[in-house]
């Protein structure tokens, strides 16, 4: 078991544009072949089929021709178009079913649906040359993907009721929306982005190389040793390190960890943000090229030996990964201080207001008054 961190399921956020993540992102999810990720269940996979839940019909009813909202500049959105924005978003996200009544949910997609019509409206001519390539692109990977699914991509569209189109043209919408915030973003905004993220260990790299004596078998999850057994043994490998035993071959011997225990229990230039928290803080914290006393983490003990730490240069991807943080986080604020000012019609479900707190709520004692919190 290495000590990268576990994998976290991704759930809704209405404080995320959906359809980056959706669609920007769609070749990442595509190149994981349906893979499903640790902690997530099927339903949350890209092959499951919502058809089949009730949630995941149009979020309200009417017709296609509709006008549901409209903003500025002569702006309007039908209901045929947003069923299609929110339609597309869920057929690369099944989970977000669960919410297609959510009036609060509706709202947020309409708020971006208008955001990334108004932001992409504003995309020159090299920004959609750009972002048309990358499109075509991505619908080639995305066809070859679904059409590998039991009933091909036909079935998906018909299951999702969305039409190839309607992909295409949230996809080039979304591209174009990111490349106009890119090209707002200037390279002085990026190096002090790249300063302030330094500082807090962001870029951090570092080789290590460890021996793992874990508690439970990677494998299986059964109980290996007792914590007590697992420090008396990570006890015994850093004696025979400090009298002059071999570190590869005692990894080799030791370690339970299956991800480095064949090449010398190391991970050479590695981001120490993929680790847990307790081997991070080791990893660049402890003194160079010494042999560490037990590091105990989520997964056991560790003996770590730091061989190098560095930060990573502010190199060509990595200035474009910091715009497009940048560019993320300013449409994200646009949208939300923004946007709601330009809709000037909106037909949709309103969110039912949060009931205001009773006298007898005011009244109650504060929770280190109470006995429990004594």
């Amino acid at each position: 078991m290495s000590p990268n961190k576990p994998i976290q399921s991704w759930f809704y956020s209405k404080k995320i544009l959906l359809t980056m993540v959706a669609l920007l992102l769609a070749v990442s999810v595509l190149s994981a072949c349906g893979k499903k990720k640790e902690g997530e269940d099927a339903e949350a996979s890209p092959a499951a089929s919502s058809a089949a839940s009730p949630a995941a019909s149009a979020a309200a009813t009417g017709n296609a021709t509709d006008v549901i909202a409209t903003y500025k500049d002569g702006g309007k959105i039908t209901r045929g178009e947003f069923d299609a924005f929110i339609n597309v978003n869920k057929m690369f996200s099944p989970q977000l079913a669960q919410f297609m009544s959510d009036p609060a949910f509706q709202q947020d997609m309409l708020k971006q649906m208008v955001t990334f019509r108004v932001v992409s409206a504003q995309a020159d001519d090299k920004i959609k040359a750009d972002a048309d390539k990358q499109v075509a692109d991505q619908m080639k990977s995305i066809q070859d993907y679904f059409g590998k699914m039991e009933g091909g991509m036909d079935k998906q569209l018909k299951d999702n009721n969305v039409e190839l189109k309607d992909i295409e043209s949230l996809m080039k919408m979304s591209f174009y929306t990111l490349g106009t915030m890119e090209a707002k973003v200037t390279d002085q905004q990026v190096q002090d982005s790249y300063n302030e993220q330094a500082a807090q260990h962001t870029f951090d790299i570092a080789t290590v190389s460890h021996i793992l004596i874990s508690l439970k078998d990677a494998a299986t999850q059964k109980d290996l040793r007792t914590k007590d057994e697992a420090l008396a043994r990570a006890k015994e490998v850093k004696d025979k390190l400090d009298k002059g035993g071999d570190f590869a071959a005692l990894a080799k011997e030791y370690s339970d960890d299956p991800g480095s225990k064949d090449n010398g229990g190391t991970y050479k230039d590695a981001d120490v943000n993929q680790w847990v928290p307790q081997f991070k803080e080791a990893a660049i914290t402890l003194p160079l090229n010494k042999i560490s006393d037990p590091v105990e983490s989520d997964f056991g003990y560790h003996i770590m030996k730091v061989e190098s730490r560095s930060t990573k240069p502010l190199d060509d991807t990595l200035k474009t990964q910091i715009k497009s943080q940048l560019a993320e986080k300013t449409l994200s604020d646009y949208a939300e201080k923004e946007i709601p000012g330009m809709i000037e019609s909106n037909n949709l479900p309103q969110p039912t207001p949060a009931p205001a707190a009773s006298p007898a709520a005011d009244a109650s004692p504060a929770a280190s008054e109470t006995p429990a919190a004594k």
